[in-house]
């Protein structure tokens, strides 16, 4: 398991440096998070062991559960929020997380600003666009997204990162990468929160400056 995990989490690297120099970027602007939901701390501890220090998490419950530990005995690591937020959930994601990349609504952004205030720390946010406006998805439309953006830094004093997207499975994410990434030019925002195991090169090739991979670091999920 630990030799699978270093060797993949590897391989991977090497594929985004690749994807960063064929179109003349720097692999460093890029930063991978390992995506271990679903996984525990055992199969974690290789790929922190292979220094790396990007992980990302798709429920708060399950990451309260094996990254507090992990948190103190590495503290440099970075720890990120991928998946939706509910807003009663709001306290203990800022307590956790280091980065939450799926601020889609003002309930959200609301609570979110009332808890990085009494809390005292600012992780990194992103606002997730629904950008094939799937009904069953998170994320506000993108017509809306100037808005949300005016509500987080205007009136609640919110840094924005950047933009996160999860392209419909049945349409090619380039379409989506190109897309998130105009969008993000016109709103003045640089971070593009893009791409997973299947499409990541595509989404560095595009802009992407964190990308989401799971199996391709941890293998098949059970």
């Amino acid at each position: 398991m630990s030799d699978d995990a270093a060797r993949r989490l590897s391989e991977t690297m090497k594929r985004i440096a690749a994807a960063a120099k064929r179109v003349g970027r720097d692999p460093e602007q890029v930063n991978l998070i390992a995506v271990s939901k679903t996984f525990d701390a055992d199969a974690i501890r290789p790929v922190l062991a292979a220094e790396h220090r990007h992980f990302g998490e798709n429920r708060v419950q399950e990451a309260q559960r094996k990254w507090p530990d992990l948190k103190a005995e590495y503290p440099d690591l970075t720890l990120h929020l991928i998946g939706p937020l509910q807003s009663n959930k709001a306290r203990e994601a800022v307590a956790l997380f280091d980065a939450i990349h799926t601020v889609d609504r003002p309930k959200i952004a609301r609570a979110l600003a009332a808890e990085m205030d009494k809390q005292g720390r600012r992780p990194q946010l992103f606002i997730q666009v629904n950008t094939g406006e799937e009904t069953q998805k998170a994320g506000v439309l993108a017509a809306d997204v100037g808005e949300l953006l005016t509500l987080c830094r205007d009136e609640l004093g919110l840094e924005i990162a950047g933009l996160m997207c999860i392209p419909p499975m049945d349409e090619e994410p380039a379409i989506h990468f190109a897309f998130l990434g105009k969008l993000a030019g016109e709103l003045g925002l640089t971070g593009l929160s893009m791409g997973m195991s299947g499409d990541f090169e595509t989404a560095v090739e595009l802009g992407a400056t964190h990308v989401r991979v799971g199996s391709a670091i941890f293998g098949a999920r059970g």
